[in-house]
């Protein structure tokens, strides 16, 4: 993927806000519920208050989804504690149909999927659908369906983990462009 046009989809996106109010009322009500539920631990939000390089995200998701329900909030929560260094942006999945055909998953068509970009827009990494604690508690819970229903309850201890894990891969992501030669040359560091 190339970085003007990865800057074009950041372009596009929306801010969490106002992706979530595309959905219907009761959609809105299932994210804000997860929102409510997730907070970061002090080390955490200490942990992404010491980023100091710039990542873009791209987060493709569905409104609809209930992976992206359970998950999405997690990931803004992650954004909101480190403001200055990482700037998501939200597409919805059957509107960027070019870009989800690049980052599919087991020959499908998979939400949510963050596209991590440097702070020029080159690809560092894509990650997705569902975290390994979401895999472990699907198989725990034995659900078989491909996707819970949104607005499903979900226990904090789950909440809790699924963010960790998605906080894994935003602080592998921030170390990545903190190593980077290209990067640490730039900036003279």
């Amino acid at each position: 993927m190339k970085a003007d046009y990865l800057k074009q989809k950041h372009d596009a996106g929306l801010c969490y806000t106002d992706y979530v109010a595309t959905g219907e009322p009761q959609k809105q009500q299932d994210w804000q519920a997860i929102y409510d539920q997730a907070q970061l631990t002090q080390a955490q939000a200490a942990l992404l208050g010491s980023f100091t390089r710039k990542i873009n995200v791209i987060l493709l998701s569905g409104v609809w989804c209930g992976d992206c329900v359970q998950q999405g909030p997690l990931i803004q929560r992650i954004a909101e504690g480190a403001p200055d260094a990482i700037d998501l942006r939200w597409l919805d999945r059957d509107e960027h149909m070019d870009l989800q055909e690049q980052v599919r998953i087991n020959a499908g068509n998979r939400v949510p999927v963050a596209v991590f970009c440097a702070e020029d827009y080159e690809f560092v990494a894509w990650y997705g659908d569902r975290t390994l604690c979401r895999y472990r508690a699907m198989a725990a819970k034995n659900l078989g369906g491909a996707c819970p229903m949104p607005g499903a309850p979900v226990p904090q201890d789950e909440v809790n983990a699924t963010l960790a894990d998605w906080l894994d891969q935003f602080e592998r992501v921030h170390l990545l462009l903190r190593l980077s030669g290209r990067l640490r040359q730039k900036h003279g560091d």
